[in-house]
């Protein structure tokens, strides 16, 4: 019998990696090419199967990130590998996140698709003297939290956007792996979200890559002893492979937009209005063309259709020119609003279910739920997004 040589043995064993779904790397160049926040990248992969059908192909993670989902990757027949997220490459990702970031990591929802806990979108409140932070009030609790964003006009008013765990690290990360793609699961122990919250809490992210979907979910846990509130959201870029944005067309099946002050400081004036008859209306199948209007709006009143066994808050992004498009659906009940941003020079739209409206401690919404969740000791909640390419 002929032993195999050293040699046969060492493409063996590389290409081991590959068989299982697993992207490794050398460990000579692992500090730079793998690890963002000081904990290393998590990256899936599967090959395609279908030569009719698109499929997904791999999904890279930042546990050192709160879990961000850096980039996603398809196969669509006739036009070959397709990012389905608007992201840069992995040396200028680590440059923005580990190089050029600010301190509360404004950049992570600059590319891929960040995770938004416990707050997505804008909150108002009283500036602090030296414009770090501001003050909200909720159930007569004061929050004191970052002023991390402004406007560029100069009466911008700064504020708190988007969450507090863009820099959050993940424990107990875990990959499994099977025929058809895999998942990663992690917990975050979030805490008082670095003393800005009420209560104490922990976050049960998990993300998988199928052949036929990318499903990501958090649960949100209340392991303190207080009352708090509590929503999540996310923030995917979804790139337009055709470069041409003019053409594509979005579907969003919801019945009123929250009027803002403008796309400067995007601040909600508390109406509710009806999208019927106005630009705001993307509801007809097929989706509307987005031509070049800027959109950084919130709409409600969604429309929950069935798809299959589940009922789902189903936005379409179709890119005629491109042969291609994304369904991103929102599966949980606690999701009352979808922002969309989408400028009209760039080569994505941003489509971000969440639970809440913006500035949901506002006084401008009276007494109407903005869609906070309130969280009693020993609660959870949970939010579910599910993503599936096709052809149109």
């Amino acid at each position: 019998m002929m032993r195999p040589s050293i040699h046969s043995l060492s493409l063996l064993c590389a290409a081991l990696p590959v068989l299982l779904g697993v992207v490794l790397v050398p460990a000579a160049s692992a500090q730079a090419a793998t690890e963002i926040g000081g904990e290393k990248i998590v990256t899936i992969t599967r090959t395609p199967k279908s030569t009719t059908r698109p499929e997904f192909t791999s999904l890279t993670l930042a546990p050192g990130r709160g879990m961000e989902v850096l980039q996603i990757t398809a196969n669509v027949p006739g036009r070959g590998k397709v990012d389905v997220l608007s992201s840069p490459d992995m040396a200028e990702i680590k440059k923005m996140l580990d190089v050029d970031d600010t301190e509360n990591g404004d950049l992570g929802y600059r590319l891929g698709s960040a995770f938004l806990v416990p707050y997505p979108n804008r909150i108002r409140g009283k500036l602090s003297s030296d414009g770090k932070t501001l003050t909200t009030e909720w159930h007569a609790h004061l929050l004191r939290l970052p002023a991390n964003n402004i406007g560029k006009l100069p009466a911008a008013e700064r504020h708190a956007m988007h969450g507090l765990i863009l820099k959050a690290k993940t424990e107990d990360v875990k990959v499994s792996n099977d025929t058809d793609g895999g998942q990663v699961t992690g917990m975050i122990h979030a805490g008082d979200f670095g003393g800005h919250w009420l209560s104490k809490t922990d976050l049960v992210v998990k993300i998988s890559l199928k052949a036929d979907s990318v499903d990501a979910s958090i649960e949100a846990r209340n392991v303190g002893n207080e009352d708090e509130p509590m929503a999540i959201g996310w923030h995917p870029y979804i790139n337009l492979p055709s470069g041409d944005r003019s053409q594509v067309k979005v579907r969003i099946p919801a019945g009123k937009l929250a009027e803002v002050d403008g796309y400067d400081n995007v601040f909600p004036t508390g109406k509710l209005l009806p999208v019927e008859g106005t630009r705001y209306d993307l509801r007809a199948a097929g989706g509307v063309a987005l031509g070049a209007n800027m959109f950084d709006d919130n709409w409600s009143q969604i429309d929950w259709s069935n798809t299959g066994k589940m009922r789902a808050a189903t936005v379409q992004v179709i890119d005629p020119a491109a042969h291609y498009g994304v369904d991103i659906m929102g599966l949980s009940p606690e999701i009352k609003t979808i922002q969309m941003y989408a400028p009209p020079t760039k080569s994505f739209v941003a489509i971000e279910h969440q639970f809440n409206f913006a500035d949901p401690f506002g006084s401008e919404w009276g007494a109407m739920n903005t869609g906070m969740v309130t969280l009693k000791p020993g609660q959870s909640t949970n939010w579910h997004v599910r993503l599936h390419v096709f052809v149109p």
